[in-house]
């Protein structure tokens, strides 16, 4: 499975806690019921609650469809966010389809954070190459452990694994299928151990209106079968949060990744994998480095209605000095906000993006973008 469609494959397994179980779009009164669940909220995990919810999502790289998932969310002490036990199954409409389930644990007054994932998926997509867009078919299991410290309330730092075991082939309509003993260069098993750290001084983790936070990973993937090498790949995302005016905020985001020579395509830099890059499918623009500049102006009208406005460009090439050789790509884009909690400011959002182009884009998803 392609590590840049984990967040397209198990979206509400890799939000928050509080953002994944408070961000339903069901119905009223399912949202009423998780508001309620959480005032009566006590310390221990006898103590949770459990909330079942359908999302609809809609993205450029596998297509409309709608995710199910289960959690329960509770407590462990007074002073540590909620924690989560979670299932998640999704069908797209060009066949993708997945499960998994995610285990996130916040304690000791969040000075500990374990973060847990396992998806196992078959995803269809398409691959950008000098000759044409290529049909892609890639199946397999993704597992993922991470373990933070809080240093203080807004750093932490930790290290994570990544477990990848990955197959791919050609999917197109006259395409034969890759013959033995060749097919098994195509099957890959990736052990990747990564340093994480994170710099938060958002006001709020759902919707933060002022503050910044400072995201960063470098990884090193040691190849066990395949015909992939070792590589390395790290990425920093820095994001910004203003509030000018009532009601209204301005999010602004910096992203950079880098990836050594040795990195096979599915993990390479691209707009949209490391840095939610809105405009272009996640596998149009990749290569082994890569920026881009976001900006984004968030409104609320009314306590349950918001729209925003956006707008980015971004480079990818094989180095830094050589970004602008393949040319700026930009998209920018309305979207519409409905808040779908009572006590939660989590939206069900719907965003339409026209880049360079001219081509449009939908997306849709619970959350915001960055």
């Amino acid at each position: 499975m392609r590590p840049h469609a984990i967040t397209l494959v198990l979206p509400i397994l890799a939000c928050s806690a509080s953002v994944t179980i408070a961000g339903s779009v069901t119905l009223e009164p399912n949202v009423d019921t998780f508001d309620d669940a959480q005032e009566e909220e006590t310390v221990g995990f006898g103590n949770g609650s459990v909330i079942v919810v359908p999302i609809p999502f809609s993205d450029p790289t596998i297509g409309s469809g709608l995710t199910l998932a289960a959690g329960y969310l509770f407590t462990i002490d007074e002073s540590s966010k909620p924690s989560l036990i979670g299932l998640a199954t999704l069908r797209s409409s060009n066949g993708s389809e997945a499960y998994g389930g995610a285990a996130n644990f916040a304690f000791d007054n969040n000075r500990w954070l374990i973060k847990s994932l396992y998806a196992k998926a078959n995803i269809n997509y398409d691959l950008f190459t000098p000759i044409g867009r290529l049909p892609i078919t890639q199946e397999g299991d993704l597992g993922r452990l991470e373990l933070s410290y809080g240093f203080t309330q807004d750093i932490s730092a930790g290290i994570a694994v990544r477990y990848l075991n990955t197959s791919i082939s050609p999917d197109g309509l006259g395409l034969p299928p890759i013959p033995p003993p060749f097919d098994r260069f195509l099957n890959m098993e990736i052990v990747t151990p990564a340093l994480v750290a994170n710099w938060d001084t958002r006001d709020d983790t759902i919707y933060p209106t002022k503050g910044f936070n400072l995201n960063f990973e470098a990884s090193h993937s040691y190849t066990l079968e395949g015909i992939t090498g070792d590589y390395s790949k790290s990425f920093v995302n820095f994001t910004k949060y203003f509030n000018p005016i009532p009601n209204g905020v301005i999010a602004a985001r910096v992203s950079t990744c880098a990836a050594s020579q040795e990195t096979p395509f599915f993990d390479q830099c691209s707009l949209g994998g490391t840095d939610a890059f809105r405009g272009f499918p996640v596998t149009q623009f990749l290569d082994f480095r890569s920026a881009s500049l976001q900006v984004e102006y968030r409104h609320q009208f009314t306590k349950r209605i918001g729209a925003v406005a956006f707008g980015g460009v971004g480079q990818t090439g094989d180095s830094f000095s050589d970004l602008s050789d393949g040319g700026t790509h930009s998209a920018f884009g309305l979207g519409a906000r409905y808040r779908v909690s009572k006590k939660f400011p989590v939206d069900f959002s719907v965003d339409w993006a026209r880049n360079n182009l001219d081509e449009d884009q939908l997306y849709v998803y619970v959350g915001q973008r960055f």
